[in-house]
């Protein structure tokens, strides 16, 4: 068994607001210890856990349940010292052509483990290890000068991965076909569209040979068609030629086709690792624990903040709980303030299976209000249901003046209950192919 990646006690700490310690003489110190003697940041607090300092610069924590760790406290590390752990303590080995998935809520650690793994930021502590090179696709554009043409890009990057001209020359064509950008490759990046960025961003680094390839959610921006492509083209890297991939994915039908073995990242800490349809199934039902909490106490919310959603419900057309097949669904989103006069706000929300595959798409536009405070909900009926007997989830994003102002996984769960239909065949079918009439209205 060849080791391609081994991750021993690894943390990762950020200060939240300032960085400087506020005076010349601390911040000399600080240069001096981690510059100059290669020692622990001596500035580094660690506050809200009873701990004690290791000879090796770690420290021994009070084990916390899962429950302490998902309930909010009003005087945790991140009110007291502006000090947060993104990673806690992660000991992990990948071995050769291993396809490893790794999931978790947002804010779990799963990006900023990658962005180490990829040299983007330095570990607080512990030792990364890694056998070849490695390239990473952690965001639409990494690496791309918006100035210059996707054929220039192409031998930029290629030549920071360390290819020579001759081979970036020699892959090239087969680069351009797998992302379907031949016309446009000799226009500025700039005038790429996410998807096209993404493509090609994707292609480079899947076809210049890397050991490692580190693949964060962007995959989403892309189309159905290509997202195919990719996972294919991931397939034949770790199976036919031995290359180890790190895949990051909300989609968990992806990540279940694609990996068989995942890790499930929890607020910083390795949760779960293990065989996939195990690790997801344990990401599952905390989720299903976390929707216990009323959404306008959830944490692990993105956005500006600006406005918050505070409360959503689900019924069917005659105002039931209970959904059956060839319902309707209607959603209620609730949020903690009355929006302005002249406000554009937009709701958008992804319907998915228990496992992640993903069912429709509602999204409600802009909605013009010309009122001041003439509304502080949005509820949308769909068209009638045409799904079997499963177990839902949904995603919703707000989107105040086209900012996104707060976005939550997993904010409710319902179930369907298939209802005998003589003459009709009933199938999921996937978001890319289903069409949802929505209706809207204000509240």
């Amino acid at each position: 068994m060849t080791i391609a990646i081994k991750i021993e006690n690894l943390s990762k700490q950020y200060r939240l607001g300032l960085v400087s310690t506020r005076t010349l003489s601390h911040d000399l110190n600080r240069w001096y210890q981690t510059t100059i003697r290669g020692k622990e940041d001596p500035y580094l607090k660690i506050g809200g856990i009873e701990s004690k300092r290791r000879s090796d610069g770690m420290t021994d924590e009070v084990p916390m349940t899962r429950e302490a760790q998902m309930t909010p406290k009003a005087n945790d590390e991140r009110g007291v010292n502006d000090y947060i752990w993104a990673l806690r303590d992660i000991n992990l080995e990948v071995e050769q052509g291993e396809v490893l998935g790794i999931i978790g809520k947002n804010g779990a650690g799963k990006s900023t483990l990658l962005k180490i793994l990829s040299k983007v930021t330095a570990p607080t502590t512990g030792t990364i290890k890694a056998k070849g090179r490695i390239a990473s696709l952690l965001e639409v554009g990494t690496g791309f000068h918006p100035e210059m043409t996707g054929r220039e890009n192409i031998f930029m990057n290629g030549s920071i991965m360390g290819m020579r001209k001759a081979e970036i020359t020699r892959k090239l064509d087969e680069i351009v076909d797998f992302a379907g950008v031949e016309t446009f490759i000799d226009t500025p990046v700039k005038r790429y569209s996410s998807g096209m960025t993404v493509r090609l961003g994707f292609a480079v680094a899947a076809h210049l040979e890397p050991e490692i390839l580190v693949v964060d959610e962007i995959l989403a921006v892309g189309d159905a068609e290509f997202q195919q492509k990719a996972i294919g083209k991931m397939q034949d890297l770790s199976q036919g030629d031995g290359r180890t991939v790190l895949f990051v994915s909300h989609n968990l039908a992806t990540v279940e086709n694609l990996c068989s073995r995942s890790i499930l990242l929890e607020n910083g800490n390795l949760y779960a690792e293990g065989l996939t349809s195990d690790v997801i199934s344990e990401y599952l039902n905390n989720r299903i624990q976390d929707a216990q909490i009323h959404i306008s106490a959830r944490k692990d919310r993105a956005g500006n903040g600006t406005f918050r959603i505070t409360d959503m419900s689900v019924s069917n057309g005659k105002g039931e709980e209970t959904i059956r097949s060839f319902d309707q669904l209607v959603i209620s989103v609730s949020l903690n303030t009355k929006l302005a006069k002249n406000t554009i706000a937009r709701i958008v929300l992804g319907v998915y299976e228990r496992n992640g595959n993903p069912l429709f798409r509602i999204d409600s536009q802009n909605i013009h209000v010309k009122e001041q405070g003439s509304f502080n909900g949005i509820t949308v009926s769909t068209s009638e249901i045409n799904l079997v007997s499963t177990y839902c989830h949904i995603n919703v994003a707000l989107y105040i003046n086209d900012s996104l102002s707060d976005y939550l996984a997993n904010a409710v769960f319902f179930e369907i209950v298939e209802r005998e239909q003589d003459g009709f065949t009933l199938h999921n079918r996937n978001m890319a192919t289903i069409l949802v009439q929505s209706k809207v209205a204000l509240c």
